[in-house]
């Protein structure tokens, strides 16, 4: 009897359009194709064929790494936006602080006493 294997989690099943490839995945390609092969037939005559070959295979790797690329469901370029942001655009470390908000209800001496503990001591013995 056959047995074909059912994925639990539909959402991760992306559908097909032509040459069993997706939408975002011809697109790229198709850029790429565009930009490469003009690229390969222009410079073949003034560096020779191996050498524009390797001139199309560099103007064509960031299309093909746009269109395969892919981590967590999320596509090459939102995983270098998360990276940029995490590493350039927010602040690194975020120190614990705390304020007391019943400090001044409390009274003058609490809330001294509470800013001295949030205080860094200097270290002995050096």
């Amino acid at each position: 009897m056959p047995y074909v294997n059912v994925p639990n989690d539909l959402s991760k099943i992306k559908t097909k359009v032509a040459f069993n490839l997706t939408k975002r995945q011809l697109v790229c390609f198709g850029g790429g194709a565009l930009v490469g092969i003009p690229s390969y037939l222009l410079t073949r005559g003034a560096i020779g064929n191996t050498g524009a070959m390797f001139v199309m295979l560099g103007v064509m790797l960031p299309a093909f790494l746009l269109a395969m690329y892919e981590r967590d469901g999320l596509p090459f370029e939102k995983v270098v936006r998360n990276i940029i942001r995490a590493r350039f655009t927010r602040p690194g470390i975020r120190p614990y602080k705390t304020q007391n908000i019943y400090a001044p209800f409390a009274g003058k001496e609490e809330a001294i006493a509470d800013k001295k503990k949030t205080q860094r001591r200097p270290r002995k013995g050096r």
